[in-house]
């Protein structure tokens, strides 16, 4: 199953710490028209919100409210296709149902306007990323500035979790999907990996029909636009991570006058092939993967798998592929969710200890911290229920594909990567084959200059896995506006995680200073 990438702000001591990601970047087809559609004016078919206190949907994800916070939500009704709303916001695939939650600081005061937000995915809920941003930087929360100056507004797109949610694939298949062999070697593996992926198109196919396609990046960026528009913002301010560069810099290239500020954390090439973006991932984990194993080495107290770490995991993936350990309730720990589990682990340094960890455990027969760290991943609770982040992820990231490598591209692929990068090359090769048999139509987006916005800052991570650092200046020089802030640290997304880049963002997003033409932070 192919996979993007998400971006969780995590609040050490009150929810889990683990970042959640998601595999490989999508293809972006120039379609030659983007100056055409290109707009300023208001979008229609979406009214003002009907806000309502709901303080219990921070209750709910992390036991309380923040300190000095209200939480209010609303939801709009969006044109389910804008390529056909017109000018009266009339639809033949009719509306759907966008969900808000507008975080207000109870100290605001120069209020400039709402920082809409957007965790990654695609599929990660906004709505969720609102609440943990507004615990505070003691969290790895907002700045206590930024969330005076701004409403934090949360989203979640369509067809995610709140909003028209899309949901097709089964408990079952999800879990055959990442308790699969990673790195399927034998064409029966090989080939029980494509019927898998095929029932999965076909299932969501015979459930949403076309409508598939609507679940577009564009579609979501001009819901964007929607959203500005229903919170009273003449301009949009906007922080986006991860996949959440990618509907930013979309809306920036749609509505280039409607921009304030928009600070995209972990930049997606858009420009980038299926294939090109799938190794860049393969090349930016396995640059991660030696990373962690260096500190492994030089951290033998806090190490349990040390000095070799590459080798025990290693062990740990072929141990799981003849003899997997089982959890009490008969669970086994395959490869496949050693493999995410591996992943899992490295989007923060800070889960590079509980990776050792957990190998260490499942050496010792106990796959529990393996479960924990893929099924925070995945999403799966404890009964084995997954919410639809990856129902999501797919519908937008097939909405999104307009290639399709073809089997036997994808099983050349496999083998040549394996060689180049051991541990994650196969397996995002094999990624690819989520959507060959995606049904519906395809709507990719557009790629080119966002003419007539004002600067764009583009964070970038030098040890990101998930959008390798590479991709940060190609983003920027895309847009032709973009403005690179680097910082020298391990992990996907970089604000607010230091004061360097935490002051450099603050200043952009408060006053609009650009962080100067080269800017770059130190790891700590």
């Amino acid at each position: 199953m192919a996979r993007t990438h998400l971006r969780r702000p995590s609040l050490a001591g009150l929810v889990a710490t683990v970042l959640l990601a998601s595999g490989c970047t999508l293809p972006v087809f120039d379609r030659g028209d983007a100056g055409d559609r290109r707009g300023g004016t208001a979008p229609t078919g979406a009214g003002a919100p009907d806000w309502k206190p709901c303080p219990e949907v921070p209750r709910e994800l992390v036991g309380r409210a923040a300190a000095n916070m209200r939480y209010d939500c609303a939801t709009i009704s969006v044109p389910g296709d804008w390529t056909t709303a017109g000018g009266a916001g009339a639809s033949g695939d009719g509306k759907l149902e966008i969900a808000l939650l507008r975080v207000r600081s109870t100290k605001q005061r120069d209020r400039i306007g709402s920082l809409l937000v957007n965790p990654g995915g695609p599929g990660g809920s906004g709505i969720d990323s609102a609440v943990y941003l507004s615990f505070g930087p003691s969290f790895g929360g907002l700045p206590d500035e930024v969330t005076r100056r701004f409403d934090i507004v949360g989203f979640d797109p369509r067809g995610v979790s709140r909003s028209s949610p899309v949901k097709c694939i089964s408990d079952a298949d999800l879990d055959a999907t990442f308790g699969y062999e990673p790195d399927p070697t034998s064409q029966a593996a090989f080939d029980g990996l494509v019927a898998l992926n095929r029932r999965i198109g076909e299932t969501c196919g015979e459930k949403y029909g076309d409508r598939l396609r609507l679940f577009s990046t564009e579609q979501a960026a001009r819901d964007m636009d929607a959203i500005r528009v229903a919170v009273g913002d003449e301009k949009l301010t906007y922080l986006g991570y991860s996949y959440g560069t990618l509907l930013g810099a979309t809306y920036a290239q749609l509505f280039p006058r409607n921009v304030r500020a928009l600070v995209l954390d972990g930049a997606v090439d858009p420009r980038q092939d299926l294939i090109a973006g799938s190794e860049s991932q393969a090349k930016g984990f396995e640059r991660a993967f030696g990373n962690f194993t260096e500190w492994c080495a030089r951290s033998p107290r806090t190490c349990p798998i040390a000095p070799d770490a590459r080798a025990a995991v290693t062990d740990a993936l072929e141990n799981a592929r003849v003899s997997p350990v089982r959890s009490p309730d008969g669970r086994e720990a395959t490869a496949g969710w050693i493999f995410y589990a591996i992943v899992s682990s490295l989007y923060s340094e800070s889960g590079w200890q509980k990776l050792a960890a957990a190998i260490d455990s499942l050496r010792a027969g106990d796959p529990k911290g393996v479960f924990e760290l893929a099924d925070a991943y995945a999403e799966r609770d404890e009964n084995g229920r997954y919410s639809n982040l990856f129902d999501a992820n797919l519908a937008v990231n097939c909405a999104d594909d307009d290639s399709r490598p073809g089997l036997d591209r994808i099983r050349e692929l496999q083998s040549e990567w394996r060689k180049k990068y051991p541990l994650f090359g196969a397996p995002l090769a094999v990624g690819m084959l989520s959507c060959e048999f995606w049904p519906g139509q395809r709507d990719p987006y557009p790629t080119g200059p966002a003419v007539g916005a004002p600067p764009i800052v583009v964070v970038g991570t030098t040890g990101d896995p998930a959008t390798p650092y590479e991709q940060t200046a190609k983003l920027a020089g895309m847009l032709g506006v973009g403005r690179v802030l680097t910082w020298q640290g391990e992990g996907h997304t970089a604000y607010p995680q230091t004061r360097c880049i935490t002051d450099a963002v603050d200043a952009y997003l408060i006053d609009l200073t650009v962080p100067a033409e080269g800017a770059t932070c130190p790891a700590r």
